[in-house]
């Protein structure tokens, strides 16, 4: 679990931002300079939590407020308006009818099949999310398993970051952040991932982020304020969370039944 998504997030977003309005580093560069930040964000989670032997929840929600400090300190929470036009052109054309963002998000999803269908590595993750010590005692380097799992959601965080910052035309400080938590979850839950790890639907989770951003769009479209908003996205959360609970209880049941 990592709970600073969003604080990686933005502090991706404002360092792309610096990089370009500041120092005036080509697109590309800054872009990959803001993915390089949230994988290396993502990386120091997953070795503190090796070396802590602390769960995830914990650290992560410390580093949270620690990322979001840092990053609103050295910035102090600088606007970056101006931007190369490229980038903001970059978030509103489209590839054979798609919105290029909405392209770029289906390849992210592509690689991520490929990674958890097709290679050693995928399976190592899905096995020590499903058991560590099982993973372990096969031969599975857990705490490298720990490590790669979180510099992977600090990178794709990141990304999401760089996206969002083409979608708006800007870097701002309050572009992600906490808002990003809870979907972060319940697309994936909704998808089909279970929470507490051994099974991943890359597929189902992009559906069921859409789905999350189809009952926001919906909810903000009948003007409902945003901690009704906030309110209904939690309890489908829970919802989703002890629908999932009972259906792991029930399959126990019925392989206990069958032996």
């Amino acid at each position: 679990m990592n709970l600073s998504v969003g604080a990686i997030g933005v502090c991706s977003v404002m360092t792309i931002g610096y990089l370009l309005q500041v120092l005036g580093l080509p697109i590309p560069l800054a872009i990959g300079g803001g993915l390089a930040l949230g994988a290396l964000l993502g990386s120091i989670n997953g070795f503190a939590v090796t070396r802590s032997g602390v769960h995830s929840f914990v650290v992560t929600l410390a580093t949270a407020s620690l990322f979001n400090g840092g990053m609103l300190i050295l910035s102090k929470a600088q606007l970056f308006t101006a931007l190369p036009l490229a980038i903001g052109a970059f978030g509103h054309t489209h590839v054979g009818g798609l919105p290029t963002i909405f392209v770029v998000a289906m390849g992210i999803g592509v690689l991520l099949v490929v990674l958890f269908g097709l290679t050693v590595t995928g399976r190592q993750l899905l096995a020590t999310g499903a058991s560590p010590r099982a993973a372990a005692m096969s031969g599975v380097p857990v705490d490298r398993m720990i490590v790669l799992a979180h510099t992977l959601s600090g990178l794709l965080a990141a990304a999401a970051g760089a996206l969002l910052i083409t979608k708006i035309g800007g870097a701002l400080p309050s572009a992600a952040g906490d808002e990003w938590l809870l979907p972060s979850f319940l697309g994936p839950v909704l998808g089909g991932t279970l929470l507490g790890g051994g099974t991943v639907s890359v597929v189902g989770s992009m559906i069921g982020a859409g789905l999350v951003s189809t009952i926001r769009s919906g909810l903000l479209v009948l003007q409902v304020g945003n901690f009704w908003l906030q309110l209904f996205l939690g309890a489908t959360l829970l919802a989703a969370v002890i629908i999932e609970r009972y259906r792991i209880v029930k399959a126990e049941r019925r392989e206990a039944a069958r032996q």
